[in-house]
């Protein structure tokens, strides 16, 4: 386990960035279950063949010196507390699984930053072998994102399935509990405390912070020594169990990393060469190429992310959700709704204007996707849900998220489709240009795919999360980068791997 000084920590967590500092004042309840769920052992896994698969060593009894020692460390930790150190606890009070989500999402907007060309007209590519160097990698655009959430998100769970069956076996009661002059300073549950939910998340994230996000361990790290700072402060976990529950979490992370590095996503970028093939393709279909508007031109992003493993299904139940053909280039349907995009870049009226900057999401920002997990965060506060099914509802969530962004860029550069701006230099917009083709728009299958997962884990909100998912959609005809076909397919395309989340939330024991 880290063992970082936790004034000097939260320091250079002050100093990593601004975005930090910003997320980092919102304020949210402690995390206080409404139930434990102390069966989530036996609840279906991602990627783990069982909940055992990774061993965990029996604890020691609570007695004797060595236990009475880490006793007396919660009571050293809990007497040091300090303005800092509260400010510490009660921001990891609110729940580990929130916390490593706001992040992760942090993290993505600070590296959403495309990167510059080179003096000759070409364009740098981020290395993971050369993080620091220009561009750092990532460049966090919204696939890179979805990926990174899914797989953050999907190893948070397993690792907590995994977590919770350890718990329920060797049924460690938590410090708290075992001595009356420990002061419970988060909400007590009757939950086993070894290993802990908290560190097991904490090593997750690690594990995988240094494959999507080398170049900023020492930030994560630090985070790492306060979350684990806040918990020993909290009297909930004694050091054995936060060493246990840490080197759980960075054993299941590994398998993640395993999958990761073979999920074909390094193969993903394409090359100038590939596209020049892909508008001839197009051309000998009759049909118009997209062609980068960029100066010089840049390859479009992510040509093969279309061809990344998936999530929910197989590689042929993608090709059968796939949307169909839009409107040839040369039809009058198409002309018509390019004379549509035309008129909302020529006379949007106000609303317009705010719901296409609101659902932008470009540069800089945590993309769409994070959008969704922002919105789906400030619900689930309110439901008072475990860790453990936090963890599974963000895995649900993400799972969806990047598979739609897979089966989206499937249709990008299968059919090629132009920007509205290229075939009618007078459109004009205010939220960006993204750099690939236009069928369909990943906005709307974003979304489709996330107001589906949402509607089935909170039913009672529903109706709200499809009019949020149809905004979110139109939101980018009303910016001109679109077509209403590209909005509409992209919806009905994304709530099709919506519904794989939510055969996938029916059948993994977990319930409602």
């Amino acid at each position: 386990m880290h063992k970082i000084i936790f004034t000097a920590a939260l320091a250079t967590l002050l100093l990593a960035c601004s975005k930090t500092i910003n997320d980092r004042s919102r304020s949210f309840p402690a995390l206080a279950p409404a139930k434990t769920d102390a069966n989530a052992g036996t609840w279906k896994l991602v990627l783990l063949s069982a909940p055992d698969a990774l061993a965990v060593p029996a604890p020691a009894p609570p007695a004797g010196p060595d236990y009475t020692a880490q006793i007396n460390e919660i009571k050293s930790t809990q007497a040091r507390l300090d303005a800092l150190g509260n400010a510490n606890l009660k921001y990891w009070s609110a729940g580990a699984v929130l916390r490593w989500n706001e992040i992760v999402r942090q993290l993505v907007a600070q590296h959403n930053l495309p990167p510059y060309q080179n003096p000759d007209g070409t364009y740098p590519i981020p290395d993971p072998n050369n993080p620091l160097a220009y561009p750092q990698f990532p460049f966090a655009n919204p696939p890179y994102a979805s990926r990174a959430y899914a797989y953050v998100s999907a190893a948070m769970y397993d690792a907590l399935v995994a977590c919770y069956h350890y718990k329920k076996l060797y049924n460690r009661a938590a410090p708290y509990h075992v001595n009356t002059t420990i002061s419970a300073l988060v909400p007590k549950t009757d939950l086993p405390s070894y290993p802990s939910e908290d560190a097991t998340v904490a090593g997750v994230m690690w594990e995988l912070g240094k494959l999507l996000f080398p170049g900023d361990q020492a930030y994560i790290q630090s985070q790492i020594a306060n979350h684990l700072e806040a918990r020993m402060a909290s009297g909930a976990n004694v050091r054995s169990d936060l060493d246990a529950g840490y080197a759980l979490g960075r054993a299941v992370a590994l398998q993640f990393v395993a999958r990761a590095r073979a999920d074909r996503a390094g193969a993903a970028v394409g090359s100038l060469a590939m596209q020049n093939a892909m508008e001839q393709a197009t051309i000998a279909r009759g049909e118009v190429p997209w062609i980068s508007q960029e100066n010089p031109k840049r390859p479009g992003m992510l040509m093969n992310f279309g061809q990344v493993r998936t999530w929910l299904f197989d590689s042929a139940t993608l090709i059968s959700i796939r949307p169909p053909a839009p409107p040839s280039t040369s039809s009058q349907k198409f002309k018509d709704e390019l004379n549509e995009v035309y008129q909302f870049s020529k006379n949007p009226s106000r609303q317009q204007t705010r719901i296409a900057q609101f659902w932008a999401d470009g540069v800089g920002t945590y993309t769409p996707p994070g959008h969704w997990n922002a919105i789906a965060t400030d619900d689930w506060v309110n439901l008072n849900m475990s860790e453990v099914r936090w963890a599974r509802n963000m895995a649900l969530l993400n799972m969806a998220l990047a598979d739609a962004a897979i089966a989206c860029w499937d249709a990008k550069y299968l059919y090629f489709n132009p920007r509205p701006s290229q075939m009618d230099p007078r459109i004009k917009t205010e939220v960006g240009l993204p750099n690939f083709p236009s069928y369909t728009s990943g906005h709307s299958t974003f979304s489709g795919a996330a107001a589906t997962i949402l509607s089935h884990i909170v039913k009672s909100k529903a109706s709200q999360y499809n009019a949020m998912a149809s905004e979110a959609s139109i939101s980018r005809l009303y910016g001109a980068i679109h077509y209403r076909s590209d909005c509409e397919q992209g919806l009905i395309c994304g709530q099709r791997v919506g519904g794989f989340a939510v055969a996938r939330a029916i059948a993994d024991g977990a319930g409602d």
